[in-house]
């Protein structure tokens, strides 16, 4: 008989088929108004004005809360700017590399799924990314998914990307940063319906159009009030 672990990835592509079928029916106007709301209230956190080092996912075409206005709102306040870049898609690796500014970020090229990456190099430069080294670059992760639960669980595209790059990132005796998932009201279910494997990592904050969602285990509300 299969365990409960061994079940949760058939339980997990049902509930992503299903909430996919349902963000495909959002209009692009649509996606636009609610990620301006959630915009609005990324930049009004105290944890996100404090924060330096800042990754930020490139939105698709569809079906996410778009990022381009919060990508030139973390370049326009001289934060630095981290993006994601698939680096071995067989073993579902990736690392967050910086952006420069609105040319460098102008420039990049669509990659995968439609999704704007970076080269590893800018003007003959390598790039600063976020596993060099020891140092703590990051102090904010804004994540996508196909949807949330309010018991902050995420459900991605199930590839594991993020959760392998936030486990090697927090390796190394690093501060692990908050982790702010990005969900359109669609994506927002009831809580305990995304199913956790033990590798999944739960958000410390989720960010609607209409709410702003803390995890009570995490330091964000401490975080918060030392910053306000």
């Amino acid at each position: 008989m299969a365990t409960i672990q061994q079940l949760i990835p058939q339980q997990k592509r049902l509930l992503r088929k299903t909430v996919s079928a349902g963000l495909s029916l959002i209009s692009s106007n649509g996606i636009e108004v609610q990620s301006h709301k959630i915009t609005e209230r990324i930049r009004a956190l105290p944890v996100f004005k404090s924060s330096q080092g800042v990754c930020c996912y490139l939105s698709m075409p569809s079906g996410e809360v778009s990022t381009a206005s919060i990508v030139s709102a973390i370049l326009k306040s001289e934060k630095r700017l981290f993006v994601p870049k698939m680096l071995n898609k067989k073993e579902g690796m990736m690392d967050c590399f910086e952006i420069y500014g609105e040319e460098d970020l102008a420039s990049l090229l669509s990659g995968q799924w439609g999704i704007k990456e970076p080269e590893t190099s800018w003007n003959g430069t390598p790039r600063t990314h976020a596993l060099q080294d020891d140092n703590e670059l990051l102090d904010l992760i804004l994540l996508p998914a196909v949807a949330y639960d309010r018991s902050f669980s995420r459900l991605g595209h199930g590839k594991g990307y993020y959760d392998r790059f936030i486990a090697s990132y927090s390796a190394n005796d690093r501060h692990r940063p908050v982790l702010v998932g990005l969900s359109l009201r669609e994506q927002l279910l009831g809580s305990g319906a995304i199913p956790m494997s033990d590798h999944d990592w739960r958000m410390d904050m989720i960010i609607t159009p209409d709410e702003v969602l803390i995890r009570a285990e995490s330091d964000v509300k401490e975080r918060e009030s030392s910053s306000s």
